[in-house]
């Protein structure tokens, strides 16, 4: 645990200096978010803050080269990390791009496949799909590279869906990152096997990765992260839980979870991640798409109707949104991994009142308010939703 420990406090440290890195060559380079009329900032911002999260994970990645912990496990721990390094390095270069330039939405989706084939190519896919009383499906390479690349892809574009306000995207996936490092490294207790694994190593690395940009893009924001950011940390999470699949067989799954073969949850998990955690922003893309295409417009064409624009309609200020978005990615993410490695009445306990709390912070803090008196003073922040 210490050895992860330091590789999340390094991620965290070199991206918030890298930061202010990014931000001088987001000046230069023009990459500024404009006010536009569904932006809630009111003033430009430098983009390419992907490109410190890029560093931070790259710094964490030669720190754990350098660790006996992992160096003396299986090889492909880290070389499957670097792999996902390499297909993220080349996702937040189409990011930079589209910063600088803005692409179409295509040339985009184009840049996410191939970020995601390099995975594939590499052997990163998922591998088996476990149903009903420990039925395993074992999928064959063609199946598994299209499930692995409709996940990344979809996940890539959720999380650029959500980045709508000061620290939404890197809190959301930092949750997500951290929930996914714990079920991962209590997986590899409860079966008695080494805790180095290629899906721990990412996530704690992108919890940390977030953790330090969030420092810089907290409202009033510095810097947002731009396509660079939000596709590099979409895919790296996906690819965290990926990664796990191939790591573990079925039953190993299913024992993390106390042996239980008849639950679903577990041994479905490393599929269902991405999902699970990023619930909130695959909900608003979903509920984006048909609106738009119900109003005869193209999916891709913006709007003000996220989710995140009507939690400030209701009455919650720009920061408090943004901990509510917040709230109910830590009680799907990390309610997802309660329910999949532990039973009994605590659990179900623990759970009941994560959601009461979360509901209540949500629909009743608004009203409850002083009239009047707003807890953050003028809205901002990241308006990145190009599509």
């Amino acid at each position: 645990m210490r050895a992860y420990l330091l590789l999340f406090l390094v991620a965290g440290a070199v991206t918030y200096l890298l930061t202010v890195v990014a931000r001088e060559i987001a000046l230069r380079t023009g990459a500024v978010a404009r006010v536009r009329d569904r932006d809630v900032h009111d003033e430009p911002i430098p983009y390419l803050g992907g490109l410190a999260m890029l560093g931070g994970l790259g710094a964490a990645y030669l720190v754990a080269r350098q660790l006996p912990f992992l160096t003396d496990t299986q090889p492909f721990v880290l070389r499957d990390a670097g792999v996902v390094l390499v297909a993220g390095a080349l996702i937040c270069a189409v990011g930079v791009v589209d910063d600088i330039v803005e692409l179409d939405a295509l040339t985009k989706l184009g840049g996410q496949i191939l970020a995601a084939a390099v995975l594939i190519w590499f052997g990163i896919q998922y591998t088996f799909i476990t149903w009903s009383e420990g039925q395993v499906f074992t999928l064959d390479p063609a199946q598994g590279a299209l499930l692995t690349g409709l996940v990344v892809v979809a996940t890539v574009n959720a999380v650029n869906f959500v980045d709508g306000l000061d620290g939404l995207a890197a809190g959301v996936v930092g949750i997500g990152a951290a929930a996914f490092f714990l079920f991962s490294f209590e997986l590899t207790r409860a079966n008695g096997l080494s805790h180095a694994t290629t899906a721990a190593l990412l996530s704690i690395a992108l919890a940390g990765a977030c953790g330090g940009f969030l420092v810089h893009n907290w409202h009033p924001a510095r810097l947002f992260m731009g396509d660079s950011g939000s596709m590099l940390i979409g895919l790296v999470l996906s690819a965290s839980a990926v990664s796990l699949s191939g790591q573990f067989s079925p039953e190993q799954i299913a024992e993390g979870a106390g042996g239980s073969k008849a639950s679903l949850l577990p041994t479905l998990l490393p599929v269902l991640l991405p999902v699970t955690i990023l619930i909130v922003p695959f909900t608003d893309l979903v509920l984006a798409v048909v609106r738009r295409t119900r109003a005869g417009r193209s999916p891709f064409s913006p709007d003000k109707l996220h989710l995140h624009h009507r939690l400030l309609e209701i009455g919650h200020s720009q920061r408090r949104a943004v901990l509510i978005m917040w709230l109910w990615a830590a009680l799907i993410g990390f309610g997802s991994v309660l329910a999949s490695l532990y039973t009994g009445p605590w659990m179900w306990s623990a759970l009941g009142a994560m959601v009461v709390l979360t509901l209540a912070l949500t629909f009743l803090l608004p009203k409850v308010s002083t009239p009047g008196h707003p807890a953050q003073g003028p809205l901002a922040g990241d308006g990145l939703d190009r599509g």
